[in-house]
């Protein structure tokens, strides 16, 4: 490397901007908190635009391909690609909200009587003082839990206060999911466009060596974040339906609503299973202890079942990821950034796998290629 006046300018700009960014780093914290909120309804839009983007090229593929390659393609497409999220939310909705409020009222109604059960077991106990039993036994649980929903509610702030808040958030929350879905929309009606832009800009802005990286380390990206989507995405709906199914056959409560929590939590790789299942269980717990049980088992099976049989052959290996890295990308995104972690760190773990496998493949296909021609060179001619 030469050393000119020219590479010292750059480090000496370099080391100036980074001796900022550490000065004021509170100021460029604050800012870029202020970017990422302001364009958060973009950042969600294009998360919308790239999960419709598989539906819309599914239904390119085989509903509307003789429309190929046409304005009719791009529309039909998508409007069947949105119809069909719309269905599934509207399921999910019909599925889970009214078992949901049935299984918060009975709990409300158990609580009491729960409450005096465990009373009464302290009370077998030889080691609990009486006095305590007697306190214990004289509250009236029914009137204290109904105290402490009212200071609960109290303590929030007036009903109008509670309603405004409330209010706002919702209207903000809905009006950012408009704007996101707004530019999802844009963003597929002109993505073919959009593709052509992008790449004739970087084309000209860049190195064609980097150029060319960087359009294989995306398309790796997009491979791997498709195939998770598509394979975790059938998995979950296979696994939920057979749950849901087998608890109607086992009579156990809550079937419609589990099934749907347990197929959604499945989206998550290997926490997803369990999570699902400590849910159910309390919920069904408070029907009956040995449904519960019954329901644990249950899914037991059923999880080894669609994991060893049903998932290999319907799905493949999608994620082409050893288990020990899933495991370590759902821990390390999970201690980052909770369940959008989780989420994310097995495609970008996927990812990364994928190009250190294929960058290490080259190199010691490379390293071969070169020892056999070292060695023909120095084989002497018969």
């Amino acid at each position: 490397m030469t050393y000119s006046t020219k590479n010292y300018l750059k480090l000496g700009g370099c080391i100036f901007l980074l001796y900022l960014a550490i000065h004021y780093w509170p100021s460029i914290s604050d800012l870029f908190g202020t970017i990422i909120g302001a364009s958060f309804p973009l950042v969600l839009g294009c998360i919308l635009a790239y999960v419709l983007n598989i539906l819309m090229s599914f239904y390119e593929r085989t509903i509307f391909s003789i429309f190929r390659n046409t304005r009719w393609c791009l529309l039909l497409s998508l409007s069947a690609a949105i119809l069909s999220l719309l269905a599934i939310v509207v399921l999910l909705i019909a599925l889970v909200i009214p078992e949901l409020v049935a299984c918060v009222q009975l709990l409300i109604s158990q609580l009491p009587g729960a409450l005096d059960w465990a009373v009464d077991y302290l009370a077998s106990l030889d080691f609990v003082s009486k006095d305590l039993i007697a306190t214990l036994e004289s509250i009236d649980w029914q009137s204290k839990i109904g105290d402490i929903f009212h200071m609960v509610t109290s303590g929030i702030g007036s009903v109008v206060d509670v309603v405004i808040t409330t209010l706002s958030s919702l209207v903000s929350g809905i009006v950012t999911l408009l704007m996101a879905l707004i530019f999802s929309f844009y963003l597929l009606l002109g993505r073919n466009r959009l593709a052509a832009q992008s790449t004739r800009v970087l084309r000209h802005y860049m190195r064609p060596q980097h150029f060319e990286k960087l359009m294989y380390v995306l398309q790796v990206l997009n491979n791997s974040f498709h195939r998770y989507i598509t394979g975790q995405c059938i998995e979950a709906v296979i696994l939920g339906t057979l749950c849901a199914l087998g608890m109607l056959l086992l009579r156990l409560p809550y079937a419609t609503m589990i099934g749907a929590l347990v197929g959604f939590t499945a989206l998550i790789p290997i926490a997803g299973a369990y999570i699902g299942a400590c849910v159910g269980a309390f919920m069904i717990l408070m029907t009956s202890p040995l449904k519960a049980l019954i329901f644990l088992i249950f899914l037991c099976v059923l999880q080894q079942l669609e994991g060893n049989l049903i998932y290999p052959k319907v799905v493949g290996s999608s994620l082409g990821l050893p288990g020990i890295w899933v495991l370590a990308a759902v821990t390390v995104g999970g201690g980052v950034m909770g369940i959008p972690g989780m989420l994310l760190g097995v495609p970008l773990a996927s990812a990364l796998y994928t190009l250190l496998r294929n960058d290490l493949n080259r190199s010691e296909a490379a390293a071969a290629v070169a020892s056999a021609d070292t060695t023909t060179e120095e084989t002497p001619n018969k």
